[in-house]
């Protein structure tokens, strides 16, 4: 993998295509709102429905405002499910990141079990990574499909090869464990 792509991300709205823990995620620095926006526009997605945040460590939680007893309560949990294909919803109530929560005052996140993937989330910070593909369409499996999808509109792509791996789990924590929204 090139590492030029890693100072595109750390530029102000730098957004570009990447081989994730599961698909080829559409990423954006996550504390970046200008890429954030941007993805929002290239996907065509519902403005009202937030992103997955990548992140390298359960310290990175704390970057987001997320209510520090409810990672306490939860930190077991957590450390079971992750590092791994599952992203947890956790409540966040700052109004600083309204641009990622979109109002529903919760951010889903993923601790990856890829090393390649956390090596660059420690060098970028947390990455928005939705799938690459406009709101309606297909998962982009491949780099060309991705490039079909994106064009010239993405600044960078990284091509690992076919990507047909299912999403992430999506889970809400509860105090007597988690419940699935999505699998």
């Amino acid at each position: 993998m090139k590492k030029d792509f890693i100072k595109i991300l750390k530029k102000s709205g730098g957004v570009g295509v990447l081989p994730t823990d599961t698909l080829y995620g559409l990423v954006g620095r996550a504390l970046d709102k200008k890429a954030v926006e941007r993805i929002y526009k290239l996907k065509g997605r519902n403005k009202n429905k937030p992103f997955i945040i990548l992140i390298s460590s359960l310290k990175d939680l704390k970057l987001f405002k997320v209510k520090h007893s409810h990672i306490l309560k939860n930190v077991g949990m957590l450390k079971k499910i992750w590092p791994g294909k599952i992203s947890v919803i956790l409540p966040c109530l700052s109004k600083k990141f309204v641009y990622l929560h979109r109002g529903k005052k919760s951010l889903a996140f993923r601790l990856p079990n890829k090393k390649s993937i956390i090596s660059i989330l420690k060098k970028t910070g947390p990455l928005i990574a939705p799938s690459a593909n406009p709101e309606s369409k297909k998962p982009a499996y491949t780099i060309t499909q991705a490039r079909r999808y994106f064009g010239d509109k993405a600044d960078f792509y990284v091509n690992v090869g076919c990507r047909k791996i299912k999403p992430s789990t999506l889970v809400f924590l509860t105090s007597r464990g988690y419940v699935t929204i999505r699998s």
